[in-house]
């Protein structure tokens, strides 16, 4: 088991839901004023960190609201007290230069309390229709490793000058660097190779998405295994909880969620047929039927209180230390695992020390 206390995060609601949208319970609402209250309250509960996803337009169709990563996390900041916010980008939407800024900025509202979460675009349109390139899989893991290079100095205060095949950099410096610490902390989200090795090279954190234990173990025991100098890479896990009294009520709610997705035919239509077929994730998706995104309840976090908490532990021994967790309806579910299951971690965190 890590030696370090196991970290709960939730997935901000910029979509308007993480499960099904025909939720009789859960209106899809992607509003600042909803995601304001949700962290809000997920800090107050005393959830760890928060993952704010950024796409501009919603993948499931443009005709659902999206809320934007970069500001509504900046305002998220100055409005908690401890939690940790973690923001999505995709490299090639924003000139490295301007995302170290903004970075350090919202580093300086949080109080040091700020995460970049580097992840490979997959959703063509958003790219494409914007005129920029979307290059091939191998190609934007090239042009991230450049991106993340130059962000990763500018964002530890260094003067930065870089020269590569897709940017020219030249004695840049960014003030003020963080007052808090070295620098704001760096996740890397993907499974394929250059995924593996980005993170190796430069992430804090490598983020799994949701799928059954053993596969968790191959993925963290490999990339666990490749050298590293520096600090110590941790491991966090994508989850959709569904916890209940007994194992057969999680079990009942598992079957509703599965008939609810199923009535979303179209839109999981419209988000496959644009993403990348190389991306590895939807392979992985492909091996594991789930409810939610990033392998939602494929992780196996569903059961009874007791169930649930136990195979947390489970994933914590393999080495995974932030759960990034989604519910359906979100805001009940989210404290129905704060009040219920984070007290059996802890419980179970201090009988095994």
């Amino acid at each position: 088991m890590t030696a370090t206390a196991l970290r709960f995060g939730v997935w901000a609601l910029v979509y308007g839901t993480w499960g099904a949208r025909q939720h009789p319970d859960e209106p899809v609402d992607a509003s600042w004023a909803r995601t304001r209250d949700q962290i809000v309250e997920a800090d107050r509960l005393g959830f760890d960190a928060t993952l704010v996803a950024q796409h501009e337009v919603n993948p499931a169709g443009d005709h659902y609201d999206q809320l934007e990563a970069w500001t509504t996390s900046a305002a998220l900041a100055a409005l908690t007290e401890n939690i940790e916010i973690i923001t999505a980008i995709k490299p090639a939407l924003y000139h490295p230069v301007v995302l170290a800024k903004q970075a350090l900025q919202i580093e300086e509202i949080s109080g040091g309390r700020f995460g970049v979460n580097v992840v490979n675009a997959w959703f063509k349109p958003e790219i494409a229709r914007a005129g920029l390139p979307f290059l091939e899989h191998d190609a934007r893991y090239a042009y991230g490793r450049e991106w993340l290079t130059i962000v990763q100095s500018l964002i530890a205060g260094r003067r930065t000058t870089f020269h590569g095949r897709y940017f020219d950099i030249d004695d840049y410096q960014l003030v003020p660097a963080s007052r808090y610490r070295d620098r704001p902390a760096i996740y890397v989200g993907g499974e394929s190779e250059p995924a593996r090795e980005l993170a190796k090279d430069f992430a804090d954190v490598w983020f799994v998405n949701g799928q059954p234990e053993e596969d968790v173990r191959r993925l963290v025991d490999d990339v666990a295994a490749r050298h590293r100098t520096g600090r110590r890479l941790r491991f966090g896990l994508a989850a959709f909880v569904i916890g209940r009294e007994s194992d057969r009520e999680a079990a009942d709610e598992l079957d509703y969620a599965f008939d609810l997705a199923s009535r979303d035919v179209a839109e999981t239509e419209s988000v496959l047929s644009n993403a990348d077929p190389n991306a590895e994730m939807f392979k992985t998706f492909a091996r594991h039927p789930h409810v939610g995104t990033n392998g939602g309840t494929a992780a196996g976090l569903v059961g009874s209180y007791d169930t649930v908490a136990e195979r947390i532990l489970r994933f914590g021994a393999l080495g995974i230390e932030t759960f990034m967790l989604q519910f359906q309806p979100f805001e009940s579910e989210m404290r129905r695992f704060a009040e219920e299951i984070i007290p059996r971690v802890r419980r179970l965190e201090r009988l095994a020390a």
